[in-house]
């Protein structure tokens, strides 16, 4: 899958959180749930240098919960700090404070030891495009205050936001990276909404998803589709028995593969086929 996503303003955010990251004390990177190494941005790393950093999993009420509890062993192994949360439910985010204070007590006591009075916390959140940014800053402010859509881009420019006297956080735009190395991280990203759809092959999309599926989570795409065993063999003769379930037809009964891809991406989004997750711990060689 050929995707050109990779826009001026990225860039251009990039650039300025580099600039940015010698006024905060931390950093929040945010995650998917269902893509937890997918959908953290490589370039970080070479970004953030010696910050501490909170790795936070958003949407956990979307992904696998086993699974994710099989990520946060494997990122805590790799010396993370690194916790999950639902922010939407306000599940996990007094542990996201908690945490930050954790993680940024050394600091602070050096500045008390030199006499410099107590001061807020000052962090930086920084994630893909859809990884829940605003979801969490929102709930973390106590107010709407930051734009939030279940799609890319809603983020055009930095902002700082107080959470009470603790925390000052710095939002930023989502950051993609100019390539990828393994095209199945491009894939992942395409199911979860991270790259703007109008870029997608949905037909593609689709055809990954379900030969996913039909390996990690054959069930629920029985169910879902009223499917009977056995499963087709291959994946696109599963695709085709999908769109023949759900109506896609054309005239002549030809499938309308456009069609079937959208209603199956559509149905992934919008937990139709529970919380499930793309990728697991193994499939990057223990977690990273």
């Amino acid at each position: 899958m050929s995707i050109q996503w990779y826009p001026g303003h990225m860039e251009k955010a990039k650039r300025e959180v580099t600039e940015q990251l010698k006024r905060v004390d931390m950093v929040i990177e945010l995650a998917d749930a269902r893509v937890p190494n997918s959908s953290r941005n490589p370039m970080l790393d070479s970004i953030m240098k010696d910050k501490p950093r909170l790795l936070v999993l958003t949407k956990s009420d979307m992904a696998d919960p086993t699974v994710t509890a099989s990520w946060l062993e494997a990122y805590k192994q790799d010396g993370l700090e690194v916790i999950s949360i639902n922010a939407r439910k306000q599940q996990g985010v007094k542990s996201l404070i908690e945490k930050s204070k954790q993680l940024t007590a050394p600091f602070f006591e050096k500045r008390m030891k030199k006499g410099i009075r107590p001061r807020a916390i000052r962090a930086m959140v920084v994630g893909i495009p859809n990884v829940g940014k605003s979801t969490v800053i929102n709930r973390l402010v106590g107010r709407n205050t930051a734009k939030t859509g279940n799609k890319p881009g809603i983020t055009k420019a930095q902002q700082w936001l107080k959470v009470g006297s603790t925390m000052e956080l710095l939002d930023t735009p989502g950051i993609l990276w100019p390539k990828f190395e393994d095209p199945l991280v491009g894939y992942r990203l395409a199911v979860t909404g991270a790259i703007k759809d109008e870029l997608l092959d949905f037909g593609d999309v689709a055809l990954f998803a379900v030969n996913l599926l039909k390996e990690r989570y054959s069930d629920a795409l029985k169910e879902r589709y009223s499917l009977a065993d056995p499963l087709p063999v291959e994946g696109i003769d599963l695709y085709e028995e999908i769109g023949r379930k759900r109506g896609c037809l054309k005239a002549g009964g030809i499938i309308d593969y456009e069609k079937a891809a959208e209603i199956i991406i559509r149905d992934i989004r919008s937990l139709k086929l529970g919380a499930i997750t793309l990728e697991t711990p193994l499939d990057w060689g223990n977690g990273r």
